[in-house]
């Protein structure tokens, strides 16, 4: 399918410096670029690359200037990023969508599906499940008893989600993540018996517009619900341990993990391999650095880095030092020797 850059600035309400007319019909990196393709450039550090991009258009601030020639068709707009995210959700959805429900699917005679679903080979839906329309439901797929999944939501092969979970509309849930397994609860009995497991008996909510990555466990409350309110966006390989809330908009890079029963706030951004302890609050707004540990309350706004994990600039200023401890250590160890050898001068 082939666009042109007045087409296409339209559609991301953009102005056109250059060949209106420029014709694409595929996207690539700004880096990568070929001619008949699409690209962007939203991070100062890849503008070297526009100078010399292949790109038939490329998308750009409205901030960028530049004296130097430039080949390539730009349309300017107010943000790059979500201008191309746009695009690229337009262009998936002119791909033809998978319909109809698979006769190598088993579907419970009590369980609700309804208006325009796709169910594929050896998806399992339960007793009284429900599905709401436009939902995509891709081959060998669990979905339990009781559970409810609202309108137009994604879900990828080999996803299982468990008995009385709630899934809301518009969600996306990619390979191998697994909803309502049991939270991690054994209680101690007398020295030397085995651990006595606790009845996890809750579930699992998850509200509107959330995406979860591929290989995400989300363990089920032990009373009540684990919930990820909407908008929240996680990454693949996370853990959420139960009872755990993570409220509106937060995101969560790839390999991090949310002890029992922590509350992480609105609109968070969690880097990679942060870890959390459990029973506790993380406020609105927080930003913490990538394989940082939590293991306190965190107030709303902070920036953290580090483990235990301090306020951002308070680390690099510890940084400073802790990187030239052997140093400090040499230059002590010199003044001990200097401080004896005057204590012998004097006797």
């Amino acid at each position: 399918m082939e666009f042109t850059a007045k087409q296409i600035s339209k559609l991301i309400k953009g102005e056109i410096v250059g060949d209106k007319n420029a014709r694409i019909n595929n996207l690539s990196k700004i880096e990568d670029g070929k001619p008949g393709t699409l690209s962007f450039l939203a991070n100062n550090k890849y503008e070297k690359y526009i100078f010399k991009t292949q790109a038939s258009v490329v998308i750009v601030s409205k901030d960028f200037h530049t004296d130097k020639k430039i080949k390539t068709t730009l349309i300017k707009v107010d943000e790059p990023y979500v201008a191309f995210a746009t695009l690229l959700e337009h262009y998936k959805n002119l791909r033809k969508p998978q319909k109809g429900i698979s006769e190598f699917s088993y579907i419970s005679e009590s369980a609700k599906i309804k208006s325009n679903c796709y169910v594929g080979n050896f998806t399992h839906i339960g007793n009284d499940a429900s599905v709401g329309k436009n939902v995509l439901i891709y081959p060998q797929v669990f979905i339990g008893d009781n559970v409810q999944i609202g309108s137009d939501t994604i879900i990828y092969p080999g996803v299982k989600i468990y008995e009385d979970c709630v899934i809301g509309d518009n969600c996306t849930i990619h390979s191998g993540t697994i909803i309502g397994a049991d939270g991690f609860g054994f209680a101690p009995q007398q020295e030397g018996q085995a651990y006595k497991k606790v009845a996890q008996i809750g579930n699992v909510i998850i509200e509107d517009n959330v995406e979860i990555g591929a290989n995400v466990t989300i363990d089920r409350a032990t009373l009540g619900s684990t919930k990820i309110k909407k908008g929240v966006k996680i990454d693949n390989l996370i853990q959420i341990a139960h009872n755990v809330v993570i409220n509106e908009n937060t995101v969560m890079a790839s390999q991090s993990g949310v002890s029992g029963s922590t509350v992480i706030g609105k609109n968070c951004m969690i880097g990679g391999q942060v870890g959390t302890i459990g029973h506790i609050k993380i406020g609105d707004n927080v930003k913490i650095a990538a394989q940082s540990g939590i293991s306190s309350d965190v107030k709303d706004n902070a920036v953290l880095f580090g483990s235990p994990a301090i306020e951002v600039m308070n680390f690099k200023k510890s940084y400073v030092h802790f990187k030239n401890l052997d140093k400090l250590n040499k230059r002590i160890e010199n003044l001990e020797r200097k401080i004896k050898e005057l204590n012998a001068e004097e006797k």
